[in-house]
């Protein structure tokens, strides 16, 4: 069977993005392609891997072409996305990395790069100054591994040849992604040259973001169907839901695509936004995947078709998560929440629990934890967080209620795996948890009330199972 193959020239470039992976291609290449099509035509995209070959393996052959599916209830909609104009694999060629982001016609470098990508310690903020790849950047800076390393090297050569600087655009799921952004740069341009540091704080913009749209990960089955139904094979393909929203800070000294004539939302401050998507969906998406996963159900839309889990999520953003949310511009928060809830119960979107709960180490503290410091502060233990917090807990034990093994994808797995190992009862293994202080503040583990909500819930999960824990809190 043919492969899909590009039909137009590929496009002048404008942006380099880090992280070619299917959120990106669900997101912000199809933001592009929309702007390009609206206004200009000089903002195609050099995607950068910055560690895997097969986002270039699965495009490339492809003249950097791929198909976007929209997955609507009993329907679907196939698109050609060409918004990309190359894809490079950083480790293959950091310095046709370098020279791309350094090009006086790279206007943006845009990441999704996930939560662990930033080098940061989630429970500070602050550049993990000993990560392997941040050590390895400042002692060879022309030859970077990391996102911060390779941020850095670019704006000091952009410096020297007196090139404006690129607008640097965060467009992961994490609070204030742009300040964080600026933070980790500077913490490590701080390390390496105190001066540029302090022209990188003069000169570089680093606008917050708020995306929103549910990319499953794209399956052999996924790949069979396209070609079946189109008649061409695309291993670049991504599927994702109809909904989509991007709230943007209009900071953009260079000028960017015609991204609002797709749809995006220009603001002054997405601060509110953000925390509104990061608290109602991804705080609950979270829930859903710990405690979900270990109810036995594969998939979000699996776990609430359980009447159980849907009251959950609705008790959830009621009680515990839009008190601390503060109203942000032109939305209605109990419509967004009920909105929430029909995506998630898209029988089309297969989104599997054990994919979100991935990386759950450097979620918790910005998707649940806040939250939970919240409702301490206002007076009130948020019993539903707390159950979600001993669902992790459970989840990274690393072991199923069936006694089964738990394939734990997590940066910290093998220091949480001991951590629960280490302690016989529930009571220990709460507070060994809790002691991963990587994970959680010192104003949750000093918190009695908190510790005890979460070695009870973590009690009944371990005796009683989760839907069982569930169906307790919900009545």
């Amino acid at each position: 069977m043919p492969r899909l193959a590009r039909t137009t020239p590929r496009p002048k470039p404008g942006i380099v993005h880090l992280g070619p992976g299917a959120f990106f291609r669900a997101f912000n290449a199809i933001y592009t392609a929309d702007a390009m099509d609206a206004a200009a035509k000089d903002w195609g995209i050099v995607a950068v891997s910055l560690r895997s070959t097969d986002a270039r393996d699965q495009l490339e052959p492809q003249g950097c072409a791929y198909t976007s599916v929209t997955l609507a209830p009993g329907k679907t909609q196939c698109r050609v996305i060409e918004s990309i104009a190359a894809i490079l694999v950083a480790p293959e060629d950091p310095q046709a990395v370098l020279t791309a982001m350094a090009a006086p016609e790279t206007r943006i470098v845009s990441l999704t790069i996930t939560e662990k990508g930033y080098c940061h310690n989630p429970a500070t903020g602050r550049l993990e100054m000993d990560h392997p790849d941040i050590a390895h950047d400042l002692a060879a800076s022309q030859a970077p591994r990391s996102a911060p390393g390779f941020l850095v090297e670019a704006l000091a050569r952009r410096r020297a040849a007196q090139v404006q600087p690129f607008t640097a655009l965060s467009c992961d799921n994490l609070p204030s992604n742009g300040r964080l952004l600026r933070g980790v740069v500077l913490d490590f341009a701080r390390a390496r040259d105190p001066e540029l540091a302090g022209w990188i704080a003069d000169h570089v913009r680093f606008p917050s973001t708020m995306v929103d749209r549910i990319t499953p990960a794209t399956t052999a089955d996924d790949i069979a169907h396209l070609a079946e139904t189109q008649g061409y094979r695309d291993d670049a393909m991504v599927a994702h839901e109809p909904f989509r929203q991007w709230v943007i800070e209009d900071d953009f000294p260079t000028g960017r695509p015609a991204w609002d004539a797709a749809g995006a939302q220009f603001v002054r401050d997405v601060e509110r936004h953000e925390l509104m998507k990061l608290r109602c969906l991804n705080g609950t998406h979270s829930t859903l995947a710990y405690l979900g996963y270990l109810a036995g159900y594969a998939t979000i839309a699996e776990t609430v078709a359980d009447p159980a889990f849907a009251r959950l999520c609705e008790r959830l953003w009621a009680q515990e998560i839009l008190p601390t949310v503060p109203q942000p511009e032109g939305e209605d928060l109990p419509a967004y929440a009920a909105a929430l809830l029909e995506r998630y119960r898209n029988p089309a979107i297969r989104h599997r629990t054990w994919q979100i709960a991935m990386d759950g180490s450097q979620k918790l503290p910005q998707r649940i934890l806040g939250t939970v410091i919240d409702n301490l502060d206002r007076g009130q233990v948020p019993k539903g967080l707390c159950l979600a917090v001993a669902g992790w807990m459970r989840y990274v034990g690393g072991v199923d209620e069936g006694g089964s093994d738990i394939d734990v994808r997590d940066p910290l797995a093998n220091r949480l795996r001991a951590a629960s190992d280490s302690a016989a009862t529930p009571e220990d293994k709460v507070a060994a948890l809790l002691s991963v202080d990587a994970v959680f503040p010192e104003k949750l583990t000093r918190n009695p009330d908190f510790t005890r909500v979460v070695t009870r819930a973590f009690e009944v999960l371990a005796d009683r199972g989760a839907r069982a824990a569930v169906q307790d809190f919900v009545g």
